[in-house]
């Protein structure tokens, strides 16, 4: 029987604190990031002090669409200006967490599998995708 991935409650704290502390020596405003699972459950979020209330439920649904398709947000925004019926078909299915745009990255393990999403909102979105592919990376996983 093979063992299924999962993305750990060590590896989602490290992987916020990373995401942070990029936030910080970029000198990004406050930020909130979110590590979801593979099944698009939170496990780990933070809000930095100074972050407004909706960029929470932003980073959450960043995170939640490069869980769901597997890809990074990025390349998710691109697929919606080129398909928008499905991808508005998308967030009414996903009762609004689909957040199709720029800010998360998947995290896969060593093995290719996908264990998740981060997604992250305060900074701009190259900003935001760039402070969560720093936390994949620091938790040495791998951001796609």
């Amino acid at each position: 029987m093979k063992a299924i991935s999962t993305l750990t409650l060590a590896e989602a704290n490290a992987i916020a604190a990373a995401a942070l502390a990029a936030a910080r020596a970029d000198g990004l405003p406050p930020v909130a990031v979110a590590v979801l699972d593979a099944s698009g459950h939170t496990v780990a979020l933070q809000r930095e002090d100074g972050a407004t209330p909706l960029r929470v439920d932003i980073a959450i649904g960043k995170a939640y669409a490069a869980a769901g398709m597997g890809v990074a947000s990025r390349v998710l925004h691109q697929r919606a200006q080129d398909n928008p019926v499905f991808f508005n078909a998308l967030a009414s299915s996903s009762l609004g967490r689909f957040i199709p745009q720029t800010g998360a990255v998947a995290i896969l393990g060593p093995d290719g599998a996908l264990l998740g999403a981060v997604g992250a909102s305060g900074g701009t979105g190259a900003q935001d995708e760039a402070i969560c592919a720093a936390g994949v990376n620091a938790a040495g996983l791998v951001a796609a």
